[in-house]
């Protein structure tokens, strides 16, 4: 009670500066220095703090360093500070929901791993609770965070992802090798997100360990900027942290030195990519050493994308397309990094020549005082604008920091000014020769028979067929199988093939020993994707048109022998494949389809039938109402550019986009990014697990994507919502569509009263509230209805209504919709109405299971989102758990009328 006392008593003295309240420090802390506005204080238990009040400011940041990066991890821990990173924002017993957390108070956060240190920081408005709030979340994650096992599983893969995300970039994993190629013995050699087997093979107790040894306080600065009261403010940190104990243990410091480097190192890379790079790394002093001023000012004038020399003899001599450089400013003896990059039909020779001509012949081309005071001015501008920020000075001072000391931020300010010509030369002389350099190249490497039988059968004649008929043996019967997510659960067995993909079997007797298979296979990251346009799904379009060994036709025969129903489709991120067959004959079907995937012709003649398809098919729905509605809202809400893979095309631009499409793009494509090491597969129905999966291993277990998959994400638009009316004349029928989109993913708290709530307005059969004013009360529309669809990974649902209807209509089915709306945000949904539709949806539900076409692909989604049948189990006991208070509360917080965008499209003439 008393702790309680104190900390509220606190809060208030930070809300109305009440800094008398108390003359002196409290106990257990100790003020050390000031400079420049910032005063360090200690805690008895080695806690360093520093504090920049800033009242010109209405926020605070407090950003906790830890002084432990990438350069402390021992052999088969390389990433486990990044990994660490990521696993303390997965909370503790006093704060398991760290994004709530975040988010409720409306904060700015991140956390960042780099050689020398680890930061975590938020910036939130100045207010008392929030101050507190972030004071005791970040002394409790200090040293109660989870870091558990069931954790690590999860964020493992996606530090993965971005492991591979990283591996597409050319000039990181140029970077990364010229780092492992330039250090011998330090760890500055290896990259901080660490090699893939450490990532994947890590175990739970070494990763523990290792943050009770540096997440500690006598192994933190805790840095606190903005609107704060200084003297109230060390008080409530002392309340805070002063609690945790000094660990008796000893960091001890390391002593590992990289050896003068006694010769020129090379390394290239060739790898998938549009671009080639040069590189080159020179070994430098440390960060806090007196000569690293003039290293940073020889790094602008060299290194300046728009001015620097590399610019002027590269890019303005259409050498390169860009250059660059920049400073590893470190605790202990760092680098330059010089960098351009090349056109890939360009000499590379030519530019790595002039690259290192004009990075290592200054004796000849020397240093000059114009050069040397343009440098200095651009560095201490940047300087002094930072300290107009209190956010910026809090994450600067980080990187001081974890170099040893923060007041080195003032130092090298001061070196900075003080920097001559003589300085400069000088550091060029020294650091920027052969015996010192590390150079890296990236290189990119991509006539029928005529049918005379015919006649008419008399009823004679069938009966004389038929006569003495008995049929063949019954079909086989499948199992009475119970659809519940537990006996689902429990029937499954998960596994993976050798390249890491991911498979699920649900076997069981089905009538007539039918099976089906869905394969999922991911695709490309954003990066490669970009401006591939329609090229991924007619790539995908192609693959059942004809193999190298089987054209369409034969292939076709092929299935339609073996009994098998196969379809492939695809996006511009994946292809997916469904089979339908009998257990006799899955083994020979798969292997087929392996075939297809494979092995597609991409056949001239094919891809001309398919374009014309498809460019037929879009030319008659530009004037169809639906389609329009739906094109506009869609674009209309779309957030992403051209190159974006996620882009929505017009219709115009599509049949652009695919006339110019070409058998060597698509082979190219197939080539590069298609593979099966990403895949998801589901097996439901009647067959051998272990005969299946030999089979899988065999067909698609090596085979493997050149170019890396990683999820593209997606964000809820926000844009001005529109109401607009598209002509399509002399159409007899009309279309109304509305649509919004909101940040809510399906594991969203609200989103099962959303889902609900949707299904009584717009939902269901023809009995939804939409329907039945639409429909059955005035009689305007055939369909009517709505729905809301969720992300699983990112926070993104799109509501959608839509009605047709004649053009002269259009007007009464928009004041309907908008009145059905309005009277749910003022009156609300009933008890029966939610009871009834609990009711249907969970049955509804349970009939999807039951149905082997629907549940493989639950199957297979629940693989790629790393879910159980439980969760769906969970979702349905939440639906069941609903309140009419409930699902009121979610369609009033998260839909509003003045954000839907409404498109209506019809003949102008009529509806007028």
């Amino acid at each position: 009670m008393v702790l309680k006392f104190k900390k509220t008593f606190l809060a208030i003295a930070l809300a109305t500066g009440m800094g008398t309240a108390y003359a002196e420090l409290p106990q257990g802390v100790e003020k050390v220095t000031s400079v420049e506005g910032i005063t360090e204080y200690r805690l008895d238990n080695g806690l360093q703090v520093l504090l920049f009040p800033d009242p010109s400011q209405e926020t605070v940041t407090v950003n906790i360093t830890y002084h432990v990066g990438s350069k402390h991890e021992n052999y088969g821990e390389t990433g486990m500070a990044h990994l660490l990173e990521h696993l303390v924002f997965k909370g503790s017993p006093k704060y398991p929901n760290v994004d709530d957390e975040l988010s409720e108070h409306g904060t700015e956060a991140n956390g960042t791993t780099w050689y020398d240190r680890t930061n975590y920081y938020e910036t939130f408005t100045a207010t008392p609770e929030n101050i507190s709030w972030a004071l005791d979340f970040e002394a409790d994650r200090m040293i109660n965070s989870y870091i558990a096992k069931k954790d690590l599983d999860t964020e493992m893969t996606v530090v993965r992802n971005e492991l591979e995300n990283g591996e597409n970039n050319p000039f990181r994993v140029l970077m990364q090798r010229l780092m492992s190629t330039a250090y011998d013995w330090h760890n500055y050699g290896k990259s901080t997100i660490g090699a893939r087997s450490d990532l994947e093979n890590v175990d739970i107790t070494n990763l523990q360990a290792f943050y009770r040894k540096y997440y500690q306080p006598d192994n933190a600065t805790l840095i606190v900027s903005g609107k704060i009261d200084e003297e109230n403010i060390i008080k409530l940190i002392e309340e805070e942290f002063g609690d945790i104990p000094k660990p008796e243990r000893v960091i001890r410091e390391l002593y590992t030195e990289e050896p003068i480097q006694d010769g020129e190192r090379r390394v290239v890379v060739r790898r998938p990519g549009d671009v080639q790079m040069v590189g080159v790394l020179y070994k430098t002093p440390a960060g806090p050493s007196e000569k690293f001023a003039a290293t940073q000012v020889l790094t602008q004038i060299l290194g300046d994308s728009e001015t620097g020399r590399l610019h002027d003899e590269l890019v303005k001599n259409n050498l390169a397309a860009a250059a660059f450089g920049f400073p590893f400013q470190l605790g202990e003896p760092g680098a330059l990094l010089f960098g351009a990059q090349v056109a890939k039909d360009k000499d590379i020779q030519k530019t790595e020549e002039a690259f290192l001509k004009t990075l290592e012949d200054i004796k000849n081309n020397p240093i000059t005082a114009e050069e040397v005071e343009r440098a200095k001015t651009k560095i201490l501008k940047e300087i002094e604008l930072s300290f107009n920020s209190s956010q910026s000075i809090a994450l600067e001072l980080t990187e001081w920091v974890g170099m040893g000391d923060w007041r080195l931020l003032f130092l090298n300010r001061d070196r900075l000014e003080k920097v001559t010509v003589e300085d400069v030369q000088a550091a060029a002389d020294e650091y920027l020769v052969n015996d010192n350099r590390t150079l890296g190249l990236f290189l990119p490497e991509q006539a029928p028979d005529r049918a005379d039988s015919i006649a008419r059968l008399s009823s004679d004649d069938v009966e004389a067929m038929l006569k003495g008929y008995k049929g063949r043996e019954a079909v086989a019967q499948g199992e009475d199988f119970d659809p519940s997510q537990d006996n689902i659960d429990s029937r499954t067995i998960k596994t993976t093939l050798s390249n890491g993909a991911k498979v699920v079997y649900l076997p069981k007797k089905t009538r007539g020993e039918s099976v089906v298979v869905t394969i999922s296979l991911d695709l490309g990251n954003l990066e490669d994707l970009r401006n591939s346009g329609v090229v991924p799904s007619i790539a995908a379009g192609m693959l059942d048109r004809g193999t190298t060994e089987l054209s369409r036709e034969e292939l076709q025969s092929e299935f339609d022998r073996l009994k098998a129903n196969v379809s492939v489709s695809g996006s511009s991120t994946g292809v997916n494949v469904n089979v339908q067959t009998k257990k006799e004959n899955l083994a020979e079907v798969l292997t087929l389809v392996e075939s297809v995937l494979k092995q597609p012709s991409f056949n001239a003649e094919e891809l001309e039938v398919l374009k014309r398809e498809r460019i037929v098919g879009l030319e008659q729905q530009k004037q169809q109402p639906q389609t329009q509605v739906f094109m506009q809202l869609s674009r209309h809400l779309n957030p992403y550019d051209e190159s974006h893979p996620y882009y929505s095309m017009s219709i115009d631009e599509q049949i652009e986009a695919i006339k110019k499409v070409t058998p060597e793009q698509l082979k190219a494509f197939h080539s590069n990014f298609v593979g099966a090491q990403d895949a998801d597969i589901a097996l439901v129905g009647d067959f051998d697990k272990d005969q299946m999966q030999k089979v899988l291993e065999r067909t698609l277990g090596d085979w493997n994507a050149k170019v890396d998959y990683e999820r593209i994400a997606t964000t809820a638009s926000d844009v001005e919502s529109i109401n607009k009316f598209v002509d399509t004349p002399d159409k007899a029928g009309a279309a109304f569509g509305a649509m919004t989109q909101i940040p809510v993913s399906d594991s969203h708290p609200d989103y099962p009263a959303l889902v609900v709530a949707n299904h009584i307005f717009g939902g269901g059969f023809l009995n939804s509230r939409l329907a039945t004013r639409l429909r059955q009360e005035e009689g305007l529309s055939y369909g009517a209805g709505a729905f809301i669809n969720a992300s699983s990974r990112d926070d993104k649902a799109t509501f959608i209504a839509y009605a047709i209807c004649a053009p002269e209509n259009l007007a009464k089915v928009e004041q309907g919709f908008k009145e059905e709306f309005e009277k749910v945000i003022e009156d609300g949904f009933t008890q029966d109405e939610l009871d009834a539709a609990v009711k249907g949806m969970v049955q509804n539900r349970r009939i999807d299971r039951a149905k082997d076409s629907r549940l493989v692909s639950t199957l297979a989604s629940n693989l790629d989102l790393e879910r159980s049948m439980q969760w769906d189990k969970e979702f349905e006991q939440a639906v069941k758990s609903l309140t009419v208070e409930d699902i009121n509360k979610a369609f009033r917080e998260h839909l509003s009328l003045d954000k839907i965008s409404i498109v209506k499209a019809g003949d102008k003439t009529k509806a007028e």
